[in-house]
């Protein structure tokens, strides 16, 4: 069991993850380079699957992903609610299943590691935490 502090501190640090990650796919103009960059990787890593060139219906659901999750991020860090960690892991759960189905499709490996944080944030936002004033007499 978590202390709320914390938590509060996970519940930070996977906002500003979430906000460094994916800050890169809200414009057209970010997405190219990040796209290059996971290319140069995934050539260079020799990675099994396939990496398709986006064509505009990717760069578009790129950045509305990208915009969403980035402002998804601000609130939590605004807001700092505990409940939002519990929200921000049902999401996770669902990004994490899309990306495993998109690697059992033949997607490039270059999402694993984003896949290992995904699910790594996921379970600790769904550990059971509490406040403390339950310790005070």
């Amino acid at each position: 069991m978590l202390t709320k502090p914390t938590y509060l501190r996970l519940l930070r640090a996977s906002a500003v993850y979430d906000l460094v990650i994916t800050a890169p796919f809200a414009t057209p103009w970010t997405f190219v380079l990040l796209e290059s960059l996971l290319r140069q990787t995934h050539e260079r890593l020799g990675l099994p699957g396939i990496l398709p060139v986006p064509d505009p219906m990717h760069v578009l659901f790129a950045n509305l992903m990208g915009s969403v999750v980035v402002i998804w991020s601000i609130v939590r860090l605004h807001l700092g609610l505990p409940v939002l960690g519990r929200y921000d892991a049902a999401a996770r759960t669902l990004f994490s299943a899309w990306m495993l189905y998109a690697l059992a499709g033949g997607f490039s490996a270059v999402i694993v590691p984003i896949l290992i944080v995904e699910i790594a944030f996921g379970i600790g936002q769904s550990l059971p935490w509490r406040d403390g004033s339950e310790d005070i007499a």
